[in-house]
């Protein structure tokens, strides 16, 4: 089989975040300087350009991105129906220049600035580990101030520290209600 025609076949039966990802289109000159990228994903907001086919040269907002149909609908590009009333063109992003980003999403200008993204676990993560550190102790204060007053008294008060109780043979908790019930009949019989 011809190269082509698989290729052509692998992108008509992608599933749709391969199809997202195709959805990219090139920067102006001005945003490329600006963000060291050549091409970016297309989203709803953004002001384009189209730069070939029938409606060349015309510039409008993004309305609706589709996977689906492989393009984005843009402001004033629409086709008369024969029944009338207006439908939306959907053009392939490849034919488009993207001449002003939607930066309201705050992931997206940290992706395309260069700096690290965070996700909610790394948030997490973060926090946990704030609250984790260890708070300076009387010790480590005594230690840096350099007087031996303040130390001796540190180490004649106790130290308060959470102690880990261990549960031995006689005291662990009944496994069943069932076993109690027969024990405690047993010893009724037992003394009559």
């Amino acid at each position: 089989m011809k190269p082509t025609i698989i290729r052509n076949r692998m992108i008509y039966q992608a599933p749709h975040h391969f199809k997202s990802k195709q959805l990219g289109s090139m920067l102006s000159k001005e945003l490329q300087e600006k963000y060291h990228k050549h091409s970016v994903r297309v989203v709803e907001g953004d002001n384009v350009k189209v730069m070939r086919g029938e409606f060349k040269g015309i510039e409008g907002k993004v309305t609706q991105v589709s996977s689906e149909k492989n393009g984005v609908a843009i402001e004033g590009i629409k086709r008369e129906k024969l029944k009338g009333g207006n439908v939306d063109l959907y053009i392939h992003t490849s034919n488009l220049m993207i001449t002003n980003l939607n930066l309201e999403d705050k992931w997206r200008q940290n992706r395309l600035e260069g700096q690290k993204t965070k996700t909610a676990k790394e948030k997490s993560v973060e926090s946990q580990k704030e609250i984790s550190k260890p708070k300076d102790t009387l010790e480590t204060k005594a230690k840096s101030t350099g007087t031996k007053e303040k130390s001796k008294q540190i180490k004649e008060t106790p130290k308060t520290t959470k102690s880990k109780v261990k549960i031995t043979k006689s005291e662990k908790l009944p496994e069943k209600k069932g076993k109690q019930t027969k024990t405690a009949k047993s010893v009724k019989k037992e003394t009559r």
